[in-house]
């Protein structure tokens, strides 16, 4: 009896031996992946061309025509400053569209008013009703992409202001490099700890999705950028991806629309440029969890295998690390692994802090900001299913719809 015990105890501290083995060999390889991408983006940032820099401050007042496409629905407390940030831009060769999107507050009557004082600069759309087959956001700006003439169009949302120079640094960098697509990355206005902490972890997980550095790179297709604060896009290699009717039902539209640009073999280009584009995105990290709700599940193409996976990565690259240094002091063998991913994660903070003005030192948050990041995925998968779809601007849009619709992800 003694002796079966004895065996049994021996067993499980040559299985416990072997876990632990495992745990220390899973942050050794976790570690060494975070210093990759710490070098990655230590050389590869600064090779991002900032428009801030001396080079551009002589880009041209006149260029070729641009026309600026603001979709809004109810966005009467933040449209009106958009839009007169749009109006005092210096770039000449501008027209700019607001389209109303069925709004049921005073945004129709705020972009009357201001196209009424503007009416050579702005022009106004009016949408009361959507068609089936659309999301409201991506028909308000294919409507308004028809009835343009120009040769650039830039897409852009209801909150968003622009420095008064932004649109002309960016023209002069898409006429110089052939761009037929570029997102100048937008600032993010940050007036709380918490959106620091939740925002520039979302910064620096990006950097494994796409590499801003590679964009410019033909070879390196999948590293395809899109942000729907700036999405600028020739006429021609708008229409030549099929344009925004192509994603009728696609709510992550500016992902897609630049992954499809890159599939495409066109040119796609990425810049920095602090403050010369910029947006709060919300009150608060609850706030960010709510406004991702819709589009969280519909990202991972409302793949559950695949959103599981991004929460097994978010825990073993982010939550921890952080853990396995105070667990380092007690088991030795963690301490180094977990304090050289820790050491990586600092330095990548740092190599955005130019460009999103974030401390470094908001890595101590990092276990934090992914908790957060895990629960807005699961509440997004969670409630896209419960609803059986997703609300999005007042319109309730079918998943088994959205589903046969959606892009692929790769």
């Amino acid at each position: 009896m003694r002796a079966n015990v004895y065996g049994d105890i021996a067993r499980w501290a040559i299985v416990w031996g072997w876990v632990l083995r495992l745990f220390v060999l899973q942050a050794w390889v976790v570690a060494v992946l975070w210093i990759w991408r710490a070098v990655a983006a230590a050389v590869g940032l600064p090779k991002v061309p900032d428009l801030l820099h001396p080079a551009f401050d002589a880009s041209p007042i006149t260029g070729p025509s641009l026309t600026v496409i603001v979709p809004a629905l109810n966005e009467e407390d933040k449209v009106a400053a958009c839009l007169e940030s749009l109006i005092a831009q210096d770039y000449e060769s501008l027209q700019i569209v607001a389209v109303n999107d069925r709004s049921t507050d005073r945004t129709g009557s705020v972009m009357d008013a201001l196209a009424r004082k503007h009416p050579g600069r702005l022009q106004v759309l009016h949408i009361t009703e959507l068609p089936d087959g659309w999301l409201g956001k991506t028909h308000a700006m294919a409507l308004a992409a028809r009835q343009s003439t120009t040769e650039y169009l830039l897409f852009t949302d209801a909150d968003i202001l622009f420095r008064s120079d932004a649109l002309r640094r960016s023209m002069g960098f898409a006429v110089a490099t052939g761009a037929d697509h570029l997102v100048t990355i937008p600032t993010l206005i940050l007036k709380r700890w918490d959106e620091s902490a939740l925002l520039g972890f979302l910064q620096v997980c990006a950097l494994w999705a796409a590499r801003p550095w590679k964009v410019a790179d033909a070879k390196a297709k999948r590293d395809a950028v899109g942000v729907g604060a700036f999405n600028l896009l020739s006429r021609s290699g708008y229409f030549a991806v099929g344009g925004f009717e192509a994603l009728r039902m696609e709510i992550v539209e500016d992902l897609t629309i630049a992954r499809k640009v890159r599939r495409a073999g066109l040119k796609q280009r990425v810049a920095f440029g602090k403050d010369l584009v910029s947006l709060h995105w919300a009150a608060g990290a609850i706030g960010v969890v709510r406004i991702t709700t819709k589009n969280m599940f519909s990202a991972f193409g409302f793949r559950m295998s695949i959103a599981v996976a991004a929460c097994g990565w978010l825990v073993t690259f982010c939550v921890l690390p952080e853990f396995e240094v105070l667990a380092g002091l007690w088991w030795r063998s963690l301490l180094l692994p977990g304090s050289i991913t820790l050491s990586a994660l600092y330095l990548v903070y740092r190599s955005m802090r130019k460009y999103s003005g974030i401390s470094a030192w908001y890595v101590i948050m990092v276990p934090f900001a992914a908790v957060l990041v895990i629960y807005a995925m699961m509440r997004s998968v969670v409630t896209t299913l419960r609803q059986g779809g997703v609300v999005w601007r007042g319109t309730f849009y079918p998943l088994k719809e959205l589903k046969r619709h959606v892009a692929p992800l790769w």
